[in-house]
């Protein structure tokens, strides 16, 4: 199995995570009817976020050194933490790294967790639904929920979980 490390991303990451960015939002333009601005470049609030907002975080998953994703947290200082953004390369994806990505990832946070997917995205609802399975058997929940503000859009499907404390 591949090696992998989750850490907190820093400024030195930032580049690698704005590339992985427009990866991971090229992959969503099929499911919502993204497009990118003039320049090329996706719209970035949330990766922005991750960077500036002391509620938010950006996480860095590398395998041989090698960056093969990101994911972006927020509510780090409320009740609840929402997986706001998580994204596998391609060539990295059904190697098991996307899963213990997100074990690692939420071993750090524990208590309770809600993250969203679209159910068209069918490889994506399998993956949370194995991932809810995994860290909570029997103690999660779905639900489907408007996306703000884009009314025209399908509802996005929630999970929340309750992740155990490790320590």
């Amino acid at each position: 199995m591949p090696d992998l490390c989750v850490r907190l991303a820093d400024a030195t990451d930032r580049p690698a995570l704005e590339r992985l960015w427009l990866m991971f939002q090229h992959d969503m333009s099929q499911f919502r009817g993204l497009l990118p601005r003039p320049d090329g470049t996706f719209r970035s609030e949330r990766l922005h976020a991750a960077f500036h907002d002391p509620d938010w975080a950006a996480y860095l998953l590398t395998s041989d050194a090698r960056p093969v994703g990101f994911a972006t947290v927020r509510g780090l200082r409320g009740e609840k933490r929402v997986l706001s953004s998580f994204f596998i390369v391609r060539g990295a994806r059904r190697t098991g790294l996307g899963l213990r990505g997100v074990q690692a990832l939420i071993a750090e946070h524990p208590g309770p967790w809600e993250v969203a997917f679209q159910d068209e995205n069918a490889p994506a609802a399998r993956f949370w639904r194995r991932v809810a399975a995994e860290i909570a058997p029997g103690a999660w929940t779905e639900e489907h929920r408007p996306v703000p503000a884009r009314p025209e859009l399908p509802p996005d499907t929630w999970i929340s979980f309750n992740a155990p404390s490790t320590h």
